[in-house]
């Protein structure tokens, strides 16, 4: 190579080589250096937002430490593109490059929210209200819009009983419409083709066992007494006995105040079980699966009677006069 090459060469060298390897150096020093925010970042991207409005997010939240170098890392990568939106948190330490990944995978933070099992729509709306994804009037609502409701295979009036008890995962992304759904979709999972042949041959279609299954689901006040207190339940309705259930009788009663009385046993409404004789016309709450299976599947026996020992058990009679001295026993001696 003459002298004169060896010169061109520098000089290309030096307008085009040199700039690219500081720009590259300039890169790299950005990509491997991880960033720690001050305190932990809760960022949420909204739906259709710009890559460069998503990049001044992070840095002002200082999770990235430069808007421009993180944009062209993004455009090297071809992400721009394929940001998800959510909600993210960031709290540890990490580099440009592991903060892109977790955008481009949707890494988003999740939430959980659990439904107890005996819940009835007002209670879990309340709940569910206390997650963000929307006030419990509009769940309310959405549990007794007809269109909905029927949208989800439901044949009822309302979503009461259909909810079933259970943790569900939401994003700050998840729309009541979704949660609800998920809820359903659950109870239908539960609810097996098995399930509802063993309900079938006890004269139960699916609304009437997920009916029984919520009352069944009040009285108990354990899961080993569920078969037992199926059985008395099946024995009522198979005699054609009122099933004088007071969960139902309160579900009945608009603004209970906690005190049942003797006013409300003889009030009559659709789900005063004292009043009327089979079941009330939908559930009173949202049994959880070992109600269900109780209900399809309750003990054998002869018991028609039922009271509480003040201890969550019960003790079980087949004659009103063996009920009766359970009652003074364990009722009238507490008074």
């Amino acid at each position: 190579m003459t002298s004169r090459n060896r010169n061109l060469t520098l000089i290309i060298f030096t307008l085009i080589g040199l700039p690219l390897l500081c720009v590259g150096l300039w890169l790299q020093s950005f990509v491997t250096t991880p960033v720690i925010p001050s305190q932990p970042q809760a960022i949420e991207i909204k739906q259709g937002s710009s890559f460069a409005r998503i990049a001044v997010q992070l840095q002002t939240a200082g999770v990235v430490s430069d808007v421009r170098r993180f944009t062209l890392l993004a455009r090297w990568r071809k992400a721009t593109g394929q940001i998800h939106a959510g909600e993210y948190l960031f709290e540890t330490s990490a580099t440009p490059d592991q903060i892109l990944a977790r955008l481009v995978a949707g890494d988003i933070r999740k939430f959980q929210i659990t439904i107890p099992e005996g819940f009835n729509l007002q209670e879990i709306a309340d709940r569910l209200e206390k997650t963000g994804v929307g006030s419990a009037k509009d769940f309310l609502s959405l549990c007794k819009d007809e269109a909905f409701i029927k949208g989800l295979g439901v044949e009822a009036t309302s979503l009461e009983g259909y909810l079933f008890p259970e943790t569900y995962t939401y994003s700050s992304s998840t729309t009541p419409r979704q949660l609800l759904s998920a809820m359903v979709a659950q109870l239908d999972s539960e609810i097996t083709a098995e399930l509802l042949e063993s309900a079938a041959t006890l004269n139960l279609d699916r609304h009437q066992l997920i009916t029984l299954a919520s009352i069944i689901q009040k009285e108990a006040g354990n899961l080993m007494e569920m078969p037992l207190i199926s059985s008395v339940f099946h024995n009522r309705l198979k005699r054609d006995i009122p099933l004088q259930a007071d969960p139902t009788v309160i579900y009945g009663v608009a603004d209970f105040d906690g005190n049942l009385t003797r006013k409300h046993l003889n009030t009559p409404t659709p789900y005063n079980t004292y009043r009327m004789r089979g079941l009330p016309p939908g559930p009173i709450a949202s049994p959880g699966g070992f109600a269900l299976h109780a209900t399809a599947n309750p003990a054998e026996g002869k018991d028609i009677y039922f009271v509480a020992r003040g201890d969550g058990t019960h003790e079980f009679n087949a004659t009103l006069k063996e009920h009766n001295r359970a009652v003074r026993r364990y009722q009238l001696r507490r008074r």
